[in-house]
């Protein structure tokens, strides 16, 4: 029988337990790549997160001291490569005195920067895209309007021997396009029933040179009023317009010479007639109805009112608006009866 000696009994002991202890130091190293691995990924997962947040919070503050309305920006990506930033469902409420409704809806504003510029401590745009969706503009019952209650239009000229104004927040964009979707009018002051018309603009505008954030406040709330034909707003005389230019578009109003809106709602023809009857009632007053044929006649407004239905399949309507007043054909009435049709049908 072969007798070992202590040493030989721990050195074989030692090479027998070497792989296992060769598998648990390569077992910890692992772990710990992926421990720093995790560690880094959270790192940037924070930092983007607390950059896009404090951008998000800068952009609603500037908007909100300028305009003295809150504002509030849905989400927002940056790109330091492509020198870009991307926001979107940037939405301005109204101000104090009105109701608490959205007065501009942006869905999507699209910013070309110069980087270079930025880290020199400029504010250098070379090209910023705007989707208006819609702008409300609201007359409350004691005659004011939600428009000229901004900030913006209240700053007056500033005439000799009076003090500077406050410095304006500079800023220098090369190109800004406006594209402009609707504007949505209410009047609260008339007696009776509260008014609501809807301009369908659909209409594009590139202007140049914007050296202040107020010059393109005024742009975003006074253009889509403009192009919509609505008169005598204090808000088209604010100074901070001064010195931007409108590059020439071809521009083609949808509502132009027409006296009626179509649109296609997925909704059963019942449905329908019955999302149609209960806005023509909250606008005007129903002259004939008539339920199988898909036809209700009202008068909104002074004008006459045709609303008629046309099934497509089970649950798809073909509906049809028409608004005339003296003859002359009232497309933003028919608008705002499609706009409280499709707010019945939410």
């Amino acid at each position: 029988m072969a007798v070992f000696s202590d040493k030989k009994v721990r050195d074989r002991a030692r090479a027998a337990k070497a792989p296992e202890m060769i598998f648990m130091k390569g077992g910890t190293k692992m772990r710990k790549k992926v421990t720093i691995i995790i560690l880094v990924v959270v790192s940037l997962f924070a930092f983007c997160w607390a950059r896009d947040f404090l951008i998000k919070s800068l952009i609603g503050t500037v908007a909100g001291s300028v305009t003295g309305a809150p504002t509030r920006v849905g989400g927002l990506s940056l790109s330091i490569i492509k020198q870009s930033i991307r926001i979107s469902n940037f939405r301005m409420y109204n101000p104090r005195g009105f109701p608490k409704d959205i007065l501009a809806d942006i869905p999507r504003i699209n910013v070309t920067l110069n980087v270079g510029a930025l880290l020199a401590g400029k504010a250098h745009i070379k090209a910023l895209e705007l989707d208006i969706k819609e702008l409300s503009m609201v007359k409350n019952k004691d005659g004011k309007l939600n428009i000229d209650s901004l900030k913006i239009t209240e700053e007056k000229p500033q005439e000799k021997g009076q003090k500077k104004p406050a410095k304006q927040l500079g800023i220098q964009i090369d190109l800004a396009t406006l594209s402009m979707g609707r504007v949505v009018s209410r009047d609260y002051g008339v007696e009776g029933k509260p008014t609501l018309h809807v301009y369908d603009i659909n209409l594009k505008k590139t202007y140049k040179n914007i050296t202040s954030v107020q010059q393109l406040a005024a742009l975003i709330i006074s253009e889509p009023l403009k192009s919509a034909g609505i008169k005598g707003l204090k808000v088209y005389g604010v100074s901070a317009l001064a010195g931007v230019a409108a590059l020439p578009v071809a521009a083609v109003f949808t509502f132009t010479g027409r006296d009626h809106v179509q649109e296609v709602l997925n909704v059963t023809m019942d449905r329908a007639y019955d999302a149609g009857l209960q806005a023509i009632k909250i606008a005007g007053k129903v002259i004939k109805e008539n339920r199988a044929g898909g036809a209700i006649s009202a008068e909104v407004n002074g004008a006459r009112v045709n609303l008629e239905l046309k099934r497509i399949s089970e649950r798809s309507t073909e509906a049809t608006i028409s608004a005339r007043k003296f003859g002359l054909p009232k497309p933003q009435i028919a608008s705002g009866i499609m706009y409280r049709l499709n707010e019945q049908l939410k």
